[in-house]
């Protein structure tokens, strides 16, 4: 079976490598270059986009911001997974919330800003502090504000009509305010959707960013509570979106009440800790699924976090002498903040995974890894 995937980046080199096994040979288009390419060897192909469609068993996606004309051709083709409508809604917040309102699965109140009447509007309903995100084209903490007081309102507005001035007939740009809401941790959940329906979920993960970029993720810690909330909101929104391959849902844990932040539709960087930690990893899974083969296990075999290693030009090779780490390099080009591969580290228990976390900290400069100690403090004491 032949798969293409809209992308050409690590998701679907990680694809690429999780599905060999299964006979599975994986393509990726390359949007920005428009030309197809082997996602692990980065050899480049003569054929075009439509000769790939019309050769490919299945499609799929690692990334919501797809030209119209390319999911036009996908989408007629009735092999693509998990759908328009799903990148559509992934790649728009407005939709976003759209569907969590229609879902009946919380979120943060919020107001929808396409002009200046608007904004003030939201700002004496809200109240302040707001989180300001552009629905559009906003990735990792880009295209967003905080307002913290009305003197901030008339900067704030100016770079915000910007952005919707940018926007076409065809293609308007719009912004969300949301209230600001105190909460006690980020978690995520991720989740997998085969196309007769049946839904499968991996555990609760606790994840930590640092300027809007995740860094660190622990799985393993969850009580079955909070994981149910986690798996019924994934449920409502993958049936609603009729939803075929790996959906993420990432929360704010408010209290032990779950309010959506927002979602992907797509493998997400939160799950890469299942390459390690679990029977069938989300790549593997994302792609039975697409191909209409029974989705595996999503069980946790073992405690295990995933370190996000950013803007550096090469993973240490002596943290490959910790117990349970491996190495994940995407061989890109180094740039400040750029996600450039990541480390996994498992154990048998939450104390022995805090343990290594604390061997990693001596190796990783916590400038670089921000997080690591803090964490192996946390999982030592629980």
């Amino acid at each position: 079976m032949r798969v293409l995937v809209l992308g050409a980046g690590q998701l679907a080199r990680m694809m690429s490598l999780s599905s060999t096994h299964l006979g599975i040979e994986v393509l990726a288009y390359d949007v920005g270059t428009k030309q197809v390419i082997n996602p692990v060897t980065l050899d480049v192909s003569n054929s075009t986009l439509a000769q790939e469609v019309e050769r490919a068993y299945a499609i799929t996606a690692e990334f919501e911001h797809i030209p119209d004309d390319v999911l036009a051709v996908c989408e007629s083709s009735g092999k693509f997974y998990p759908g328009a409508q799903s990148i559509a809604t992934g790649g728009d917040r407005s939709k976003e919330k759209a569907l969590l309102d229609k879902s009946q699965v919380p979120c943060a109140p919020y107001a929808l800003i396409t002009e200046k009447s608007h904004f003030l509007a939201a700002v004496e309903q809200l109240g302040m502090p707001l989180v300001i995100k552009t629905c559009q084209a906003g990735y990792d903490g880009k295209g967003q504000w905080r307002l913290k007081s009305k003197d901030e309102v008339e900067q704030i507005w100016s770079e915000m009509a910007s952005f919707i001035a940018s926007g076409t007939h065809s293609a308007p740009h719009s912004i969300i305010a949301e209230k600001m809401i105190p909460f006690d941790r980020e978690v995520s959940i991720i989740g997998v959707r085969s196309k007769d329906g049946e839904c499968k979920v991996y555990p609760l993960t606790e994840n930590q960013h640092t300027n809007g970029v995740l860094t660190l993720s622990v799985a393993g810690k969850e009580k079955a509570a909070i994981q149910s909330q986690a798996e019924s909101a994934f449920e409502k929104l993958a049936s609603a979106l009729d939803y075929v391959g790996v959906l993420a849902i990432e929360f704010f844990d408010v209290g032990g009440q779950l309010l959506v932040n927002e979602i992907a539709p797509r493998v997400h960087n939160s799950g890469h800790w299942t390459q390690q930690g679990c029977h069938t990893s989300q790549f593997e899974n994302h792609m039975r699924a697409i191909t209409g083969l029974p989705v595996g296990c999503t069980q946790l075999v073992r405690p295990t976090a995933m370190i996000n290693v950013l803007g550096q030009s090469a993973i240490p090779h002596s943290v490959l002498a910790v117990p349970g780490c491996t190495s994940h390099w995407y061989g890109k080009d180094a740039k400040p903040g750029r996600k450039m591969g990541h480390i996994n580290v498992s154990a048998e228990s939450l104390h022995q995974l805090g343990e290594r976390l604390a061997e990693l900290a001596e190796l990783l400069p916590e400038d670089d890894y921000p997080g690591v100690q803090e964490t192996s403090h946390a999982l030592i004491l629980n």
